[in-house]
């Protein structure tokens, strides 16, 4: 029995296994038979057996036997030498069983120590792997105190003193009880292990099923590009992410032993979420490249319009310029010049992304379509503001009460939260309110001029406004802090 592969005593377990097999074959007729590791000694059939057959049968022979003995007067049966012999046989016999119960129990436990280097490598594993290796150490002495015993005493001798008998009872005896201690060691031993050894079977329970997952998922991954490219569409790049899983795909068919339980399944689990995320783009490439489409021909629409659309610019510019101060206008002026570079851009950029789309660079036609998208939407805004310039322009020179009105009641609103619950209001909220009430009355008397600036008091108002919005949100960032 030994405790590693590498004790140099490995000897004492695979001697004793070697002595039964020659027995077993005649190749040593004079060695006693010794119960081997994982094996029950076979009780053999005993020469005081034969004995006693031969005095049965020849038992109405009395004077045939004499003449055969000799005359000799050993007793076959009864007598205290025959009660040594079968204390030291039952001895015997007893660590026998010990023996092969610790051995049982040793090998069972080494399966478990196997498993548990085969998925951990912390400080824990290190360690019950080397106490595993003393215990075997201990194991190997009390086997070798065993054989020794046994291969000591020939308990079958037709001579056998009582006293030779009587010390092969104890010698046995006490072989028994140290296998006995060390068998109470080792199931002491294993179950500490539980938790390292739970821990491990449950990762080696996870490892078949994640590889087989990992299998499964690039065969759907495989069945999905087949389809796509079926309907036409070449998908080079994701044949390409897939074909770089195959080496991936060879080791995990290599399998744990070479590669380890833990890297197996982070391997495994890094080939299913990969092969999964081809599979799913391999589905949607067909959509995909319906929704490209789609919007190559939006866009185009939308290009052709706003060239339209940004033609209208100018007059509306000129509007401005005659009616109003050249602040309302400033600003616009470049508006009709870059709205035409920035759709030509965009109509260059759309046949890239159609370029694209034929060659089905995907990520290419995608990109080139934000790029046009960012532009058009500059463009709109651009135009539009000089429309909604006008327009805004128009209506507070017809009736600029709505807007007072309207800038009014947005600095009361204020004014009343800030008196919510108290005698007088912050100084730092009162301030910037009374001040959008005086700068409101001024930009309200600047319209009685005789040329108005209405523009100006759009702006005026339009910043009031903002500015009583951020008291109200200081206001309630506070009050919102102190409730808690």
């Amino acid at each position: 029995m030994t405790a590693t592969d590498a004790q140099p005593q490995a000897g004492i377990a695979g001697a004793v296994r070697e002595r039964s097999r020659r027995r077993a074959v005649g190749a040593d007729p004079s060695a006693r038979a010794v119960p081997g590791l994982g094996e029950r000694r076979a009780p053999a059939p005993r020469a005081t057996g034969l004995r006693d057959l031969c005095v049965l049968v020849l038992a109405p022979l009395p004077l045939l036997a004499l003449a055969v003995t000799g005359g000799g007067t050993r007793r076959w049966f009864g007598g205290r030498g025959e009660g040594q012999r079968a204390e030291a046989q039952a001895a015997k016999d007893a660590a026998a069983e010990a023996f092969y119960e610790l051995d049982t129990a040793q090998r069972d436990l080494k399966i478990s120590i196997e498993t548990i280097t085969a998925v951990d490598s912390s400080p824990a594993a290190r360690k019950a792997v080397d106490d595993f290796d003393a215990l075997g150490r201990r194991i190997d002495e009390a086997s070798h105190a065993y054989i020794t015993a046994v291969d000591a005493h020939d308990l079958d001798r037709d001579d056998l003193e009582p006293s030779v008998a009587s010390r092969a009872r104890a010698e046995l005896t006490s072989a028994k009880e140290q296998l006995i201690r060390v068998k109470g060691e080792l199931d002491r031993f294993g179950a500490g292990l539980g938790p390292l050894l739970g821990s491990a079977e449950t990762q080696l329970a996870r490892l078949a099923p994640a590889v087989e997952r990992a299998r499964q998922a690039l065969l759907g991954a495989s069945n999905a590009l087949d389809s796509v490219r079926a309907s036409g569409l070449r998908a080079d790049d994701l044949a390409a992410r897939l074909a770089a899983l195959a080496p991936e795909l060879t080791k995990l068919n290599q399998g744990a032993g070479r590669h380890g339980v833990t890297e197996t399944l982070q391997r495994a689990d890094r080939v299913l979420r990969d092969a999964e995320a081809v599979r799913a783009e391999a589905e949607k490439l067909p959509e995909r490249a319906a929704e490209i489409d789609r919007r190559l021909v939006s866009l185009r629409t939308r290009a052709q319009a706003l060239t339209t659309r940004s033609a209208s610019v100018e007059p509306v510019l000129s509007e401005l310029r005659r009616r109003f101060s050249a602040a309302c206008w400033q600003d616009l002026q470049p508006v009709p010049e870059q709205a035409a570079v920035n759709v030509r851009r965009a109509e260059e950029k759309l046949k890239e992304a159609a370029q694209a789309r034929d060659e089905q660079r995907w990520a290419d036609a995608t990109s080139r379509l934000s790029t046009v998208r960012a532009l058009l939407n500059t463009t709109d805004e651009a135009v539009s503001a000089a429309g909604d310039r006008l327009r805004r322009i128009d209506d507070v020179a017809k009736d600029p009460q709505q807007e007072i009105q309207r800038t009014r009641f947005a600095i009361r609103d204020a004014q009343r939260l800030a008196m919510a619950g108290r005698q007088t209001p912050e100084p730092r909220h009162a301030r910037p309110l009374d001040d959008a009430v005086a700068r409101l009355d001024q930009a309200v008397t600047a319209l009685e001029n005789r040329h108005p600036d209405y523009w100006h008091f759009l702006t005026v108002t339009e910043g009031l406004r903002q500015t009583v919005a951020d008291v109200v949100a200081d206001i309630r960032e506070e009050r919102g802090a102190g409730s808690h």
